[in-house]
Formats: structure tokens, sequence, C-alpha cells
């Protein structure tokens, strides 16, 4: 079986956060997923779908005022 990596980037506003997912290749699609609440508990329901991938996944958040939440 062939691996391959999905990439997650992660636009993290004060009340949501926008989803977008790369392919792990140069030219692969990067899809707009949706947004969802920046709560912990709708975090811990995106990481656990992204783990059912057959993947290796890799997330990316932005570094601002609100990502430093997401972080901690």
């Amino acid at each position: 079986m062939k691996e391959f990596s999905k990439y997650v980037g992660l636009d993290v506003h004060k009340e949501t956060i926008a989803v977008s997912i790369a392919e792990g290749v140069c030219s692969g699609e990067v899809r707009y997923v949706g947004k969802i609440s920046n709560t912990p508990q709708a975090v811990s329901k995106l990481v656990k779908q992204l783990s059912g991938w057959r993947a290796t996944v890799s997330l990316c958040y932005e570094a601002g005022g609100y990502g430093y939440g997401l972080y901690r």
C-alpha cells in the first residue's frame, strides 16, 4: 500500500476556524472544506475525523492572536 500525505490548513478566527486540505503532491488539489466552531470540542471532532484517513496528516494553523488559543 502506498502511503501518502494530506496537509490541513486552519485559518483561525475568534468564533470560527476555516479548514482547507491539500494533497501531498506539488500539483495536488487544494480544497476548502468549510468552517468549524472555534471550540475545543469542534477541533477535537475534526482531528478524530482526520485520524481515520489512510494517510499521514499534517496540520498547520495561523499563529496570530486567536491561533495561540488553538495551540494551547
